[in-house]
């Protein structure tokens, strides 16, 4: 059995790829990031990690403050 390791957003260095494997929340939470475009299964970038935190997804950028970015549970490697 493949056991996957996960972790918060915010624990990528700059210029790590991860995959978004879950989004944790309450649920209104949860679809305002799906609207956001950060879907399981979609591959992100880490920009610049902290407050802010700044990903690069599907060209664009997308900016969390605070603990936002502890929502999103990503697997970096080669998957990602």
């Amino acid at each position: 059995m493949l056991m996957v390791s996960l972790l918060p957003l915010f624990q990528l260095e700059p210029g790590q790829r991860a995959r978004i494997r879950q989004l944790m929340g309450m649920p209104d939470q949860v679809h305002r990031l799906e609207e956001l475009g950060l879907r399981a299964g979609t591959t992100v970038e880490m920009v610049q990690p902290g407050s802010p935190c700044i990903v690069r997804l599907d060209g664009g950028k997308l900016c969390f403050r605070g603990n936002e970015a502890f929502s999103v549970l990503v697997q970096a490697g080669e998957d990602a």
